[in-house]
């Protein structure tokens, strides 16, 4: 029960100065609205261009995507042209 009364006697002051401090915030004036409204639209506005971005990058993934299997497709063409055309030129 002392210990009880002890932390008491130390949390309601602390939580009366909290009061008295949260009582004394002053409100914001127009300036700062206006601030805070120029921030929110900024934000708004870098979220935007990152979706964006990030969409244009995954087209660019997968469009670089194709190009190499397209390579990989016309390197192992390329190889098969090759090997004929060293078998032709080996049996003349």
């Amino acid at each position: 029960m002392k210990i009880l009364v002890s932390k008491l006697k130390m949390i309601v002051p602390i939580l009366i100065v909290f009061g008295w401090l949260a009582g004394c915030t002053s409100h914001p004036d127009e300036e700062q609205i206006k601030a805070l409204e120029e921030a929110k639209a900024a934000a708004q506005s870098a979220e935007q261009t990152l979706a964006s971005k990030k969409q244009e990058a995954s087209t660019l993934e997968s469009q670089c995507a194709a190009k190499k299997a397209e390579l990989e497709k016309v390197k192992a063409e390329k190889d098969l042209v090759l090997q004929r055309l060293a078998a032709k030129t080996a049996g003349k």
